[in-house]
């Protein structure tokens, strides 16, 4: 049976945070889009509840998004990825607070460049504290397949310093239609932060959009 959630995606009007909220929401979770701009996250809500057939998921400015969600997942790219905490940092009361940011730095996205931290989940913690319960997760999933559907190839690698935590986002991988894989540690999330340009390099080099990750030998 669903554990249903309040679910806000923060940049939810790019492509991964559109796609986790229409799949969320079609799995019967209470989604809200949240953007910079309140109108952009109504927009795209009304897009994806016309996929949806029905009045599914709600638009707001990202500090409403997140104060009225259990669950806030952010998506949005590196160079905003520190604002957007600090206006989110006030609406925080310990959610569940899931990283999916990558510190891609253009032009050369296809090469690794973590931050001196580590990476951008241990910023997101040492920004907000102990204002949410920090996790990572979905770096290294195609964000034009998430929106299509079909069976998602790959794995997601979900990182926690809470061991509760790390179970609640993996059940949410689960609902997002993926195989969601216990990674440990909020450190470890610096592998898969590097995997993506990995990735991106693979993409280019085989000329595909989809690649991915499988864990083998778990079963």
């Amino acid at each position: 049976m669903l554990d249903k959630k309040k679910i806000a995606v923060l940049g939810g009007t790019g492509n991964l945070g559109y796609a986790l909220a229409w799949r969320w929401a079609r799995a019967g979770h209470d989604v809200s889009i949240g953007s910079r701009v309140e109108d952009r996250a109504r927009n795209a809500a009304a897009e994806l509840n016309k996929r949806l057939g029905g009045e599914l998921i709600k638009g707001a400015d990202n500090p409403g998004a997140t104060k009225n969600a259990e669950v806030v997942v952010l998506t949005v790219p590196f160079a905003a990825h520190g604002a957007t905490l600090e206006s989110i940092k006030p609406s925080l009361s310990g959610q569940v607070l899931i990283d999916a940011t990558v510190p891609l730095m253009p032009p050369k996205v296809t090469v690794v460049q973590l931050p001196p931290e580590g990476s951008a989940a241990i910023i997101t913690r040492n920004t907000v504290g102990d204002r949410a319960r920090v996790a990572a997760a979905f770096h290294n999933v195609a964000a034009d397949l998430l929106e299509q559907d079909v069976k998602i190839d790959c794995d997601v690698l979900v990182t926690s310093d809470d061991v509760e935590t790390r179970k609640e986002v993996m059940q949410l991988v689960e609902d997002s239609g993926c195989r969601a894989i216990n990674a440990g540690k909020l450190a470890n999330a610096a592998a898969a932060e590097a995997l993506t340009s990995l990735l991106i390099h693979i993409n280019k080099t085989y000329k595909t959009g989809h690649s991915g990750i499988r864990i083998t030998g778990i079963g």
